[in-house]
């Protein structure tokens, strides 16, 4: 039976490789150091910087050392939005529509861009029920950082995209 279960096992292992299966891995960036020009309060900032560190970049934070960065990163918008989307009969609120909004653009000391001004926009929609507050506020913040991952992963996504300084 344990030698059954094994050949098994190994005939599954062996099929994940041969379909080319392989753990997500840190890009491969074309630049050894990058300045960002991120506020220290900006929680999509802090994602990035952790990103950046973790694909081996060295990360210059502070504006008198940007003379040692291969590329500037400045990022030109971040800023969440809610709206209301959705009333009942009586006016109450029943739908918001959360938006994160990040603008960037990408360029060498010397000014090449690299990548011009870009815009990722995400938007997500949830229901709001003033019995359950609390509740809806935690979903709200849970929404705002899953569409923070995902610009995070966009734009380093982008930034790997970039083969030539």
């Amino acid at each position: 039976m344990q030698r059954r279960v094994f050949v098994l096992a190994s005939l599954a292992t062996l099929g994940l490789s041969a379909c080319g299966f392989a753990l997500r891995q840190a890009p491969k960036l074309a630049f050894k150091s990058i300045y960002t020009g991120i506020a220290e309060g900006s929680t999509l900032g802090t994602e990035l910087n952790r990103n950046l560190e973790a694909s081996g970049v060295r990360l210059i934070r502070d504006a008198r050392q940007i003379e040692e960065a291969d590329v500037i990163l400045e990022v030109l918008n971040d800023q969440r939005e809610k709206t209301v989307v959705g009333v009942n009969a009586s006016g109450q609120v029943r739908e918001f529509q959360l938006r994160t909004r990040f603008r960037f653009r990408l360029r060498t000391l010397r000014g090449k861009v690299l990548i011009p001004p870009a815009e990722i926009l995400l938007q997500r929609d949830i229901s709001f029920n003033e019995s359950a507050v609390l509740a809806k506020e935690a979903e709200e913040q849970l929404l705002y950082r899953d569409m923070q991952t995902d610009i995070v992963q966009q734009v380093m996504r982008r930034l790997a995209a970039v083969k030539e300084l």
